[in-house]
């Protein structure tokens, strides 16, 4: 039963964001579409972190996931969280990646908690292509908070 209830979870958790991002990822620029080739075609730079080709202040790893501090801090607590499978971005998950996808939100849980801002409050958010203003085409989940954060957007 309870195998059936995660598998089920899974299957919801998989459909939800393909359908959220089917609504919202209508055309892209042309400059932006040759810009994102250009740069998957490279390889990311969370991929060079992965394998140690860069340096990062990593504070949680294991076999799937790895968590480090990002270069510009847009909170006093910003943690980037990331799969070490290479997604490049939310429209490209599969079925299969439901497990590593849930446990970015269990890594993120536990970062919130030993930072110590769990209890005040934190925002987890992902960046998808143009209008979102994602630049790394590396699925990359921001754990921001350690201050009041505002809106989520400015109309």
């Amino acid at each position: 039963m309870k195998k059936s209830l995660i598998n089920m979870f899974q299957k919801y958790l998989v459909a939800t964001i393909l359908i959220v991002n089917v609504f919202f990822s209508f055309g892209q620029s042309k400059n932006y579409q040759e810009i994102k080739a250009e740069k998957i075609e490279k390889g990311s730079v969370f991929t060079k972190i992965i394998n140690k080709e860069l340096p990062a202040k990593v504070i949680y790893e294991d076999d799937d996931v790895i968590a480090f501090l990002p270069l510009r801090l847009q909170a006093r607590v910003h943690v980037l969280i990331i799969p070490k499978k290479e997604i490049h971005t939310v429209n490209d998950i599969t079925e299969n990646d439901a497990l590593v996808l849930g446990k970015l939100f269990l890594v993120a849980k536990k970062i919130a908690k030993e930072q110590g801002i769990a209890k005040t409050g934190y925002r987890l958010t992902m960046n998808v292509n143009e209008d979102a203003g994602q630049s790394v085409f590396h699925l990359h989940l921001h754990l921001l908070g350690g201050e009041n954060l505002g809106p989520m957007m400015k109309k």
